[in-house]
């Protein structure tokens, strides 16, 4: 099944931008939970080792995250952009 999509996606010359935009909405989408993730880990031991400083760290976190969040729907954006010119 995936192996014939393929070969219909590598057939078509439309097909390249369309695969690629997938792969890379993927990555970015991948790319973006590592991120949150490292940050959330991060915070929750330092709030686990300093708790009078967690309003702070938990401020910088969600900060973090929302700009890591933007650059990834702008990532997805430019992916489906990508997909949808041919």
């Amino acid at each position: 099944m995936l192996l014939a999509l393929l070969l219909q996606a590598f057939s078509v010359g439309a097909g390249y931008a369309i695969m690629g935009a997938g792969i890379g909405a993927g990555l970015v989408a991948l790319g973006a939970g590592l991120g949150i993730g490292r940050i959330g880990g991060s915070a929750m031991e330092s709030i686990a080792r300093q708790p009078e400083a967690g309003g702070q760290i938990q401020t910088a976190m969600i900060i973090a995250s929302a700009l890591i969040e933007g650059v990834a729907l702008f990532g997805v954006v430019v992916c489906l952009l990508i997909s949808f010119i041919r």
